[in-house]
């Protein structure tokens, strides 16, 4: 089986964070942007990270519960790393939640199971871009004056990042690659051999995932599918509001 040194993972980390930092810096908008995106991030990563505890649980794993992940207090699910870089890049994650499958108390497959839990995730992110779509249309249809002012301004476009970082943490974590929610997504619907082959191979995916990063081919594959969303969102939630206003 092939190993990787993991100390060489956690340098590729440390750069690309370091990276997306000084970026911010230099472009003088680092405190602005940290305003606009920090509670976006929070609210991100905490409903993701309490919808997999949640689904955990429901299918009988207390394991979240018994690690205190089964709140929405974020101080619980922030990941240093991740959290940073939701804020600088537009993309990360949060701490992984931690499951044990053999506690899963249901009649599906523990495959099925656990592939239910790592969707829950994302799937609460495409909610939350939802509903903030709905409440930006909300204000902008029945209170169009407070929409203009400064205030209501700054608020609305809180907003619109609120949508953007949901947005954009369900996509990127659908993508099948370890340790995103999308590898075991992904490993529910492979055959036993390509398990096992992926599970042998899993620090050579997990590497791969750290290079589409350094090399930008995640920014470029994931903002167009971001873009696409948000502009078809839009266009269907404003569809629904021109139907009432």
């Amino acid at each position: 089986m092939f190993r990787f040194d993991n100390r060489i993972i956690y340098i590729l980390l440390a750069v690309f964070v370091i990276s997306a930092v000084f970026q911010n810096l230099s472009s003088g908008n680092f405190l602005l942007n940290l305003v606009l995106t920090l509670p976006a991030v929070l609210i991100a990563i905490t409903f993701h990270e309490y919808a997999h505890a949640w689904a955990a649980d429901r299918l009988g794993d207390e394991t979240p519960r018994m690690q205190g992940r089964l709140t929405l207090n974020p101080m619980a699910h922030l990941d240093p790393i991740g959290t940073v870089l939701l804020v600088f890049a537009g993309f990360g994650w949060g701490k992984p939640v931690q499951v044990n499958p053999r506690n899963y108390n249901t009649n599906m497959s523990i495959s099925k199971a656990d592939a239910l839990v790592s969707f829950a995730g994302p799937a609460m992110n495409f909610i939350l871009a939802i509903i903030f779509m709905i409440i930006l249309y909300a204000v902008a249809a029945f209170a169009p004056a407070f929409a203009t002012t400064q205030i209501g301004g700054i608020i609305m476009l809180l907003i619109q990042i609120t949508i953007s970082i949901n947005i954009g943490l369900g996509v990127f974590n659908l993508i099948p690659l370890p340790p995103l929610d999308g590898q075991k997504i992904l490993d529910h619907f492979l055959p036993y051999n390509a398990k096992r082959w992926f599970a042998e191979h899993e620090q050579i995916f997990y590497f791969a995932f750290i290079l589409i990063w350094l090399t930008g081919i995640a920014g470029i594959i994931i903002s167009p599918i971001i873009s696409g969303l948000y502009t078809g969102l839009s266009y269907l939630i404003g569809a629904i509001f021109g139907l009432f206003v």
